[in-house]
């Protein structure tokens, strides 16, 4: 990374959405009987699971941006995946919307019934998805555009569910994901051209692919764009201790500033 940076100036931050999924550690006390860890096992899967710090590190990047994060664990319930398991492929390993593996795909919870899957979609998936939606759509309504950044982490060493995903070996620094229909090109080639200019390793949809956008504009509006940025944990903290490097902050500002130099030439 330089060792110099000079902030930028802000131009198209009001038509952002910062979508933040997996940031969270809350495991509400109502739902800690479902799950078969100890407290201690427990902190650990959320030391792995966890997109730490990605809240702090993209929510008040853009003063004018909307922010929506998930309030509790995705071990809890994951917003990111699709709320039906016919649809959602991680369900095979027993990591659909509600878990019920580990990282390790070890037992997780124990059985729950349909309405307990029910109470916890509801009161988080659904709201969730909910909030999103609003976001999309008010920023739309003002500007008849929205840019949503999906805003994840990930380790530096592949977990073992991710077997699923052992076609790419490759562990960049930055990984972009793109959907096809609402990932503009020329917006992705951007971005990807703004990190390696600060030095980053970066890689499109790998070793992750694709990106949100709420089912009610999905492949049927292309006014709503939507980028996912993967960040490598070992980037910004230790992965060991859950600790925050000494560079957190630096890397912090240049991350703003390649964000805001790539839409002040979005258009």
């Amino acid at each position: 990374m330089q060792k110099e940076h000079t902030s930028l100036p802000r131009a198209l931050n009001h038509i952002v959405v910062m979508h933040v999924p997996h940031s969270s550690t809350v495991i509400p006390d109502w739902t800690r009987d479902q799950f078969l860890l100890c407290d201690s096992e427990l902190a650990l899967e959320l030391l792995k699971m966890t997109d730490s710090y990605t809240d702090e590190l993209f929510c008040d990047l853009f003063t004018d941006a909307q922010s929506i994060k998930s309030n509790v664990s995705r071990l809890v319930v994951d917003v990111e995946r699709f709320r039906d398991n016919d649809l959602e492929s991680m369900s095979q390993i027993g990591m659909g919307a509600v878990y019920d593996s580990t990282c390790a795909l070890t037992k997780l919870r124990r059985a729950i019934t349909e309405s307990e899957r029910e109470a916890l979609l509801s009161a988080y998936y659904d709201s969730h998805h909910a909030a999103l939606t609003d976001a999309v759509d008010s920023t739309l309504a003002k500007y008849g555009r929205c840019l949503i950044i999906d805003c994840h982490s990930f380790p530096n060493q592949a977990l073992p569910y991710e077997r699923h995903n052992s076609s790419s070996t490759e562990r960049p620094q930055i990984c972009i994901g793109t959907d096809d229909y609402h990932s503009p090109i020329p917006l992705i080639e951007k971005l990807k051209s703004n990190f390696i200019n600060e030095g980053f390793e970066v890689a499109i949809n790998a070793p992750f692919s694709g990106t949100i956008v709420p089912m009610k504009h999905y492949r049927r509006n292309n006014h709503v764009h939507s980028v996912m940025i993967e960040i490598r944990r070992d980037v910004y903290m230790n992965e060991a201790t859950g600790q925050k490097l000494e560079r957190f902050d630096s890397f912090k500002e240049i991350l703003r500033d390649i964000l805001n130099f790539t839409l002040d030439n979005a258009d």
